[in-house]
């Protein structure tokens, strides 16, 4: 039987691991603080290299994936295994459900230990909007049973919201729980507001600064945003931080800001700004939506998938449509609502989501699993080494 004194040693890997950050590269970071400081875990991180990173992080073997905005792709399942196995984990998760989540799969079962996928995105829409309408539905059944088939080597799939649990059971795959992402409030809070905030960028004060912060990518429907404030003229403005791959959105009232990788920074463009505007349709749950009502700042947000939970009892404006009429009317009815109320609604709902709340849920996944009975450390230890030769 382990001893007491010996930690579970806990592995994450994902593919998911760019410059320019991401919603998983933030949760994968926030659990290992978190982790640092609880005595019964060891974390360790396995992700692709990135060029100039002292992350820590081991690295799999991976080739560049061209207009992906940065990231990389681990291709060889074999290879991904003996990095994951020599680590002698007690659980992998892995991150995303391509090479890494297979060469996942091979490590722990070698090893004999449970392996946990969480589902940070949403293949079957992602491979849908891919195909076009020529080849869209068929592309979309194919990776049902993609999803399927690579998720039956799980002991557990985990969703970060309602609605992907819920796609996850549409497409028949087994043992899915819900267990939604958080927020650090001591952070992303109201008080990072920065007074000099409009002098700074040269902007009137009566400015009605909108913001959206994330990955430029086509399921965001940016161009959506920047029409919706063209629409409703001055004095509103849209603030878009953040990369590619697609071309940053365009607008004689949008002003683009390169990635912002400092949370602190991040925070404060969050809380200094009027409100927060997300047009996605595919977000499997929304952080960056969290992180901005975290410090008080409304949000508008498409009501699809994880974006719609985040926009409960007033904290948020879930716009039913897609089109920038649609969202130009729902952020002209925030700035007449009471927006006071507003903002402390969506702080309230942030505080109920911190990280110190949210992770030990999470961990309370892991030990249920860890306590099936899988291997004992010397036998891990060994089936570690014998991978390695």
């Amino acid at each position: 039987m382990r001893a007491m004194s010996e930690p579970l040693h806990l592995v994450d890997t994902t593919m998911f691991w760019s410059p320019t950050g991401g919603g998983v590269r933030r949760y994968l970071q926030t659990k290992h603080d978190w982790l640092a400081g609880q005595p019964r875990w060891r974390h360790s991180i396995a992700v692709p290299r990135i060029a100039g990173s002292d992350s820590g992080a081991a690295t799999l073997p991976s080739i560049v994936l061209p207009a992906s905005g940065g990231y990389r792709l681990p291709l060889r399942r074999a290879a991904i295994a003996r990095v994951l196995a020599g680590l002698a984990p007690d659980l992998i998760e892995a991150g995303d459900p391509y090479r890494v989540a297979w060469g996942a799969r091979d490590a722990a079962q070698r090893l004999g230990i449970p392996a946990v996928a969480y589902c940070h995105s949403n293949i079957v829409a992602m491979a849908r909007l891919a195909g076009g309408r020529r080849f869209g539905a068929s592309a979309a059944r194919w990776a049902e049973r993609y999803a399927r088939h690579v998720y039956a080597g799980f002991d557990l799939v985990l969703a970060p919201s309602r609605s992907m649990a819920a796609h996850l059971g549409n497409w028949g795959v087994e043992r899915v729980a819900c267990q939604p992402l958080g927020v650090d409030t001591s952070v992303f809070r109201p008080a990072a507001r920065a007074a000099d905030f409009r002098a700074r960028r040269g902007w009137p004060e009566e400015a009605c600064v909108l913001v959206y912060a994330g990955r430029f990518a086509p399921e965001k429907h940016l161009a959506v945003l920047a029409e919706a404030v063209g629409r409703l003229g001055a004095p509103y403005l849209l603030l878009a931080v953040g990369a590619g791959p697609a071309p940053p959105p365009a607008g004689e009232r949008v002003v683009v800001q390169p990635f912002v990788a400092s949370a602190r920074e991040l925070a404060t463009i969050l809380a200094s700004a009027d409100a927060f505007v997300h047009a996605g349709d595919q977000e499997t749950f929304g952080l960056s939506v969290l992180e901005a009502m975290a410090c008080g700042t409304p949000a508008v947000v498409r009501d699809a998938e994880g974006l719609g939970e985040l926009a409960v009892d007033g904290a948020a404006i879930a716009v039913a449509g897609g089109t920038s009429v649609d969202f130009a009317a729902a952020i002209a009815s925030l700035f007449a609502d009471d927006r006071g109320e507003r903002s402390r609604r969506a702080r309230q709902q942030a505080e109920a989501s911190d990280w110190g709340i949210v992770l030990p849920g999470l961990l309370g996944h892991y030990l249920r699993l860890l306590g099936d009975g899988h291997a004992t450390p010397a036998a891990r230890n060994s089936a570690a080494e014998a991978l390695q030769r």
